[in-house]
């Protein structure tokens, strides 16, 4: 196995790696917390084999140990900082998440909330909401609970007899609505990732739901909530986060992603996976002749009905959600697809679904994250969005935490023992 570069001396500032480990690619960020925003000081990207992975879930560990080993490699060259902490994101059709709201009434309304109530209260509230969470994923799987993994959770929402605040000390009132996300993974595919640090001999700070990251990477710069579906097409998977209000709702995947395009084009055309792969790449760039383009969109038109049926079937798993969206932000590789925009922009699909009115799409790039800067310039397209929200996330895990989070981390940790 390579050995990761280190250094004696390490700079002031505090620095951190992402590694975000796809089933096509991996890639890791060097990334350093400046002055409230992230700085990106090195990239590395490794392509993994075809048996490395298998709709986001690792296959072969000593493989994608040594891709990743080379892609940090590469990151700390080209940043010359060496950071050991890390952050990884976590993905695949097993990984499920959802937002749990519960309202605690209080019995003195007219008393002001102090800090140790508001530790009572979520409290309260993160162990119902996670016991009812990880019944109904581990329902949906088909795992035992005790096999299911929390994640990572977060407070998305609180609101004080219906009005919304960023901290609850110091406010009256007689109901505290809080909204917890809670994600959850099988302990098989959480438990891969715990030993891909540990032999990169890396500190693990956080395990994050890719969706999640991605779900909460756009900030209003205008003093309104946000509303949208977020739709990261991969390379085996297409995981999909659905915004209302401001609040992450929930999370959902399905196992086509860019690598069920490329096998429809091998297997059409009777050539290799790589070269279809080729191809596959120059049509969304438009770059084959016109007879050539045809056949090309001939044979992935059937796969992007059965995408569409998966999108459909995920969005119509959000029971709590009455009116979904009308905004569609699409990332990841296979948003490049043609064919992706062009079935989303059909209204049959969303007719079936509780939309107000026909969504529109757009695609989501690197310059709509906020607070997170690339100084290397090599982070520009769809497929680089997820990496990039992921290293927004350090904002919360090695900048200055907020209150909730902080409680919320050490209530989980109360339960944990």
């Amino acid at each position: 196995m390579l050995k990761l570069l280190r250094r004696e001396t390490r700079k002031k500032t505090q620095s951190f790696i992402i590694l975000d480990i796809g089933t096509e690619m991996v890639k890791a960020l060097v990334c350093e917390y400046n002055n409230s925003s992230i700085v990106v000081r090195g990239v590395g990207k490794i392509s993994q084999k075809p048996g490395d992975m298998q709709s986001g879930a690792v296959m072969d560990i000593a493989s994608v140990i040594e891709n990743c080993t080379k892609a940090i490699a590469e990151g700390q060259k080209m940043g010359q900082i060496y950071p050991t902490d890390v952050i990884m994101g976590i993905a695949g059709e097993l990984v499920k998440g959802m937002t749990n709201r519960t309202t605690y009434v209080r019995k003195e309304p007219e008393a002001k909330i102090d800090l140790g109530e508001l530790k009572n209260i979520i409290h309260k509230v993160q162990r119902k909401s996670f016991e009812e969470t990880r019944a109904q994923l581990a329902y949906d799987t088909g795992y035992n609970e005790i096999d299911v993994k929390l994640v990572n959770a977060d407070i998305v929402d609180v609101r004080i007899d219906g009005y919304k605040v960023a901290n609850p000390i110091g406010f009256q009132g007689k109901d505290v609505q809080i909204s917890i996300f809670n994600s959850f993974a099988p302990l098989v595919h959480f438990g891969a990732m715990q030993t891909i640090a540990a032999e990169l001999e890396l500190n693990l700070i956080a395990i994050a739901s890719e969706p999640f990251a991605v779900g909460r990477c756009i900030e209003n710069e205008d003093d309104f909530e946000l509303n949208g579906i977020f739709m990261d097409v991969g390379a085996g998977t297409t995981d999909i986060a659905v915004v209302r209000n401001g609040v992450l709702e929930g999370t959902k995947m399905f196992t086509i992603g860019g690598r069920t395009f490329t096998k429809r084009l091998a297997t059409t055309l009777n050539i290799s996976y790589q070269e279809a792969e080729d191809i596959k790449i120059a049509y969304s760039m438009g770059k084959l002749e016109k007879n050539s383009e045809k056949i090309v969109r001939d044979a992935l038109n059937t796969d992007s009905e059965v995408w569409i049926t998966g999108v459909i079937f995920s969005l119509a798993e959000f029971y709590n959600v009455d009116v979904l969206p009308s905004k569609i932000f699409l990332c990841g590789g296979g948003a490049h697809l043609p064919q992706i925009k062009r079935i989303l922009d059909h209204p049959e699909w969303s007719s079936q679904l509780a939309f107000a009115k026909q969504p529109s799409i757009s695609l989501l790039n690197p310059k709509h994250i906020l607070r997170v800067k690339d100084e290397t310039g090599l982070l520009n397209n769809p497929e680089d969005v997820t990496p990039l929200a992921l290293a927004k996330l350090g904002l919360e895990y090695v900048g200055e935490e907020h209150l909730l989070t902080r409680i919320l981390k050490n209530v989980i940790r109360l339960m944990q023992i």
